[in-house]
């Protein structure tokens, strides 16, 4: 009887202890952090992450916590995680602009992927015009832009003042001093960059690289 006594009373002990992690606050959510904003405040990430204070930190979603805070426009990518007893940690990626789309309504920021992620009043200094109608992810053209404005030598980006393309194989540089560089499409874009370097030893207006086995240089 005394063995029965104490394996039922092991039982219920078991049980509240399960009970009282998984559907009360005993081991809830105390505070949520929010590590690696610039631009964004920690207020937007904290109200799109809806964390319920008091939630059981064992049956929190953190998936859709993740989700939730991606829809962010500003949001790169964000990881989400437990730390024990009672925090949610959020950590967030901010998009970095690579260059601008100047509209009536403002300076569009646009990053690496051709996602418009934010519009400023004025475009911040350093960063070239994208003269596109506008920016987006499924668009040809602009991701074309982007990446060839990626693929550039260092040395030159900084001396890029805009980047322009009727089309995804008509990209063109403008750069400092009235030169302008033909890249063409994003295709072959690390010759293409070896290429131009070389090229740019020497001096002229019209850098094209286009085609990087037949690369001219022109003064017209």
């Amino acid at each position: 009887m005394r063995r029965r006594v104490v394996a039922l009373v092991l039982v219920l002990g078991t049980l509240g202890l399960l009970y009282g992690v998984y559907f009360t606050p005993l081991l809830g959510v105390r505070s949520v952090q929010v590590l690696g904003t610039k631009d964004l405040n920690q207020k937007q990430v904290l109200d799109a992450a809806a964390v319920n204070s008091g939630s059981p930190m064992l049956t929190i979603n953190l998936a859709a916590i993740r989700d939730r805070v991606a829809q962010i426009n500003r949001v790169a990518s964000v990881n989400v995680s437990r730390s024990w007893p009672g925090t949610v940690r959020i950590d967030v990626a901010e998009r970095v602009a690579v260059g601008v789309i100047k509209a009536p309504d403002g300076a569009h920021l646009v990053d690496h992927t051709a996602k418009d992620f934010a519009t400023v009043a004025s475009a911040p200094a350093g960063l070239p015009e994208l003269e596109l109608p506008r920016a987006d992810p499924t668009d040809p053209t602009a991701v074309a832009v982007v990446q060839v404005l990626m693929a550039v030598p260092d040395k030159v980006r900084a001396e890029v003042l805009s980047v322009s393309a009727k089309s995804p194989n008509s990209v063109v540089l403008a750069l400092s001093a009235g030169r302008q560089v033909r890249w063409g499409g994003s295709a072959d874009s690390t010759r293409k960059a070896g290429v131009l370097t070389a090229l740019m030893s020497q001096p002229g207006k019209v850098y094209d690289v286009s085609s990087p086995q037949l690369a001219t240089i022109s003064n017209p």
